[in-house]
């Protein structure tokens, strides 16, 4: 049997055995019983660790014990309201649920398909995705649908669109040929931490622009063989419900899509003038865009702008006749969320309780003591550095909090082996955005599954593992790959910014 074949049998087998899961909701369920009794032992046997950061001592808790109860009592509701992803998904889904139920989505597919040669479509869309992430965890909830409509658009597999959407804005999540809020964010760390060891260093947001610009383009081309041959073939002929629209384009709606181009013109003139007026309060005190209102905004921002366009052209096409019509479309796109909603409610108390018991910080310190005790020195301990990285990103979903944890720990270490910082943080990128995408603890897994269900109903956790495997691996592979050969060749990975110090 050729090695395709037995790759092949072990995704199947990943999704046999993940789709024997419990639903979601049942399997946090466990999960969190599970966390209940790890932290009760974790904490009998008087588990702690010195936090890198603050240097203080950090105890595991148990959440079966009185504190714990408290803890429980008193946060169930907050943990629920305030979990970030929620707001982020209900917002944009009533502003992109309008734009998709007045068809506005489907004559942007149609236009995009007609003017696009279909043998680019899987790379253009993968491109697409990983520049995707500039609006930040809002490309989540938006790219995997689209790119979903796309190929069933063109008679290919749904579910391979998705998985395209998905690992492009996910396990691709830290490259862009953009300056991104990651960049920004991750480099603040950074410098921080650097100062420790040499006051003088500073790694600025441009500091691993080259090697995340070429990652890009490397990513997108490595994604496009991986659907191409290994996920959409496993997929087979889609068969479901949902059909291909055509792609005849009335001139009812080449009206709509004209008086919708001017609306999306005038709103985006409109934020852009809004950005080039002394002292804008869309931008930071010194005039710059990075850690600006209008990046932490996005997500409102994002929201209006789909609101406005949708009614311009649900108002064109004559789907919107009143101004009733359109919080009752907002309800109809809304409803179809309630699943994630209940399913989300559980999540939040996992992810509140593993973060409360302090074990997430006591696993990342032990892992990074064991690999700082094995004492190399040559490039490839910082391969080591990526896979243990990677590991813990499957218990550690924010990227800026895992940073915080091992960051501390390795940037002195790799400063006095002679390593840049900036190196380190880009060796952690790696390895922190590998892994996005194969853990239940992600946020957006359950909206993602909810997209899933959309084209197959009986689609389960195992069926995106089995997806996302594929890109995972070998994503992880070619990016140490890419990094070794900067670091072979001595090929600046920003600005001025080389391997070494």
């Amino acid at each position: 049997m050729n090695e395709n074949g037995k790759f092949s049998k072990f995704l199947s087998l990943i999704e046999r055995i993940g789709n024997k899961l419990p639903d979601p909701f049942i399997l946090f369920f466990y999960l969190t019983l599970a966390l209940t009794i790890v932290s009760w032992i974790l904490n009998f046997f008087q588990a702690e660790v010195i936090h890198p950061n603050t240097q203080e001592t950090v105890v595991v808790k148990s959440i079966l014990s009185g504190e714990g109860l408290q803890f429980i009592l008193a946060n169930t509701l907050t943990n629920f309201t305030s979990f970030a992803p929620l707001g982020l998904v209900l917002t944009i889904m009533l502003g992109i649920g309008l734009a998709e139920k007045v068809g506005l989505l489907e004559m942007l597919m149609k236009r995009a398909i007609v003017n696009t040669p279909k043998k680019i479509i899987t790379f253009a869309v993968f491109f697409i995705g990983i520049l995707g992430n500039i609006a930040s965890d809002a490309a989540f909830v938006v790219i995997p649908p689209l790119a979903a409509l796309v190929f069933l658009s063109v008679g290919r597999h749904p579910l391979a669109g998705l998985a395209v959407g998905v690992a492009s804005t996910g396990i691709g999540f830290t490259a862009n040929v953009l300056i991104a809020g990651t960049d920004a964010l991750l480099s603040g760390i950074s410098t921080e931490i650097a100062k420790g060891i040499n006051p003088d260093v500073i790694v600025t947001p441009l500091d691993n622009w080259f090697f995340m610009s070429a990652s890009t383009f490397l990513l997108a081309a490595v994604g496009t063989i991986i659907t191409e041959k290994y996920v959409e073939p496993r997929l087979g002929t889609y068969t479901g419900e949902q059909q291909a629209f055509t792609k005849e384009i009335s001139p009812l709606e080449k009206k709509g899509l004209r008086n919708t181009l001017i609306a999306a013109i005038i709103f985006i003139s409109i934020v852009v003038i809004g950005m080039l007026i002394p002292n804008s309060p869309l931008l930071n005190e010194d005039g710059t865009l990075l850690r600006s209102p209008f990046l932490s905004g996005i997500v409102p921002i994002l929201f209006l702008f789909f609101v406005t366009v949708g009614i311009v052209y649900g108002v064109s096409i004559k789907k919107i006749q009143s101004t009733a019509d359109v919080p009752k479309i907002m309800t109809e796109a809304i409803g179809s969320l309630s699943g994630y909603i209940v399913l989300i409610f559980m999540i939040a108390q996992f992810v509140a309780y593993f973060n409360w018991s302090n074990i997430a910080i006591w696993l990342a310190v032990n892992c990074a003591d064991i690999l700082s005790a094995l004492n190399m020195t040559n490039i490839f301990v910082i391969v080591l550095f990526v896979i243990l990285v990677a590991f813990l990103s499957l218990f550690i979903i924010s990227g800026s909090a895992l940073w915080a944890l091992v960051g501390p720990v390795f940037i002195p270490i790799f400063m006095l082996l002679g390593y840049h910082p900036a190196f380190i943080q880009l060796a952690y990128r790696i390895g922190e955005s590998s892994t996005n995408m194969v853990t239940p603890l992600n946020p957006y897994f359950a909206i993602i599954l909810s997209f899933m269900h959309i084209y197959d109903k009986k689609a389960g956790i195992g069926t995106l593992m089995s997806l996302m495997i594929p890109y995972t691996i070998i994503f992880l592979i070619v990016w140490i790959a890419l990094m070794l050969v900067f670091a072979f060749f001595g090929i600046p990975i920003g600005p001025g910014v080389s391997l070494y110090l």
